[in-house]
């Protein structure tokens, strides 16, 4: 049986377009595009001098703007809003909503600014129970799970990146030559 290419291209080039076109726009527009994840959670047990023992607990927020332009009303939402800092220090006001819940609104969140907020509070207080999502006028960031990693020499990686580019040729152009036959 053989397969009519014209007919292949000709459904199968306005998907591809239409793919690639949305990418493209994706990846070129200019808008905020926030991130956001934990950078630590810690609990301390500390017993102060002739008195009960107390559990101390501390977490931090990492924030980042990695779009193109400014992010504007930042709203860190808390069900439960503990003592908190906000480093590099940035203009930032607290709002408490009706339910009782309170955010830290930040008004602008400028290109490749990252901020650091820090909460500490004590048990029965867990920090699940404290942050509640991020969000700003221009919708919500996306909070990405962070893994302590090693960082390999740029050699190294430039290397791998070449391999992996000479690999991806070779399976292209392999698949090529397998089309080929069976069409003959």
């Amino acid at each position: 049986m053989a397969i009519d290419w014209n007919a292949v291209a000709t459904v199968a080039a306005p998907i591809i377009a239409l793919f690639v076109g949305v990418w493209v726009n994706r990846w070129f527009e200019s808008r905020p595009i926030l991130i956001s994840y934990f950078s630590h959670v810690s609990a301390f047990r500390h017993i102060p001098e002739g008195g009960e023992p107390l559990q101390v607990n501390t977490h931090s927020v990492v924030l980042r703007n990695t779009g193109r332009r400014s992010a504007t009303n930042v709203r860190l939402h808390h069900a439960n809003l503990p003592n908190f800092n906000i480093w590099p220090v940035v203009v930032h006001h607290i709002e408490t909503l009706p339910d009782g819940s309170q955010d830290i609104v930040i008004p602008t969140l400028i290109p490749g600014e990252e901020i650091t907020v820090s909460y500490l509070y004590f048990a029965p207080l867990i920090a699940g129970q404290v942050n509640a999502g991020i969000k700003s006028d221009q919708g919500f960031a996306n909070q990405i799970t962070v893994l302590l990693q090693r960082q390999y020499p740029r050699w190294f990686n430039r290397t791998v990146i070449a391999l992996f580019f000479v690999g991806v040729v070779t399976v292209f152009y392999l698949g090529h030559i397998g089309l080929r036959v069976m069409t003959q």
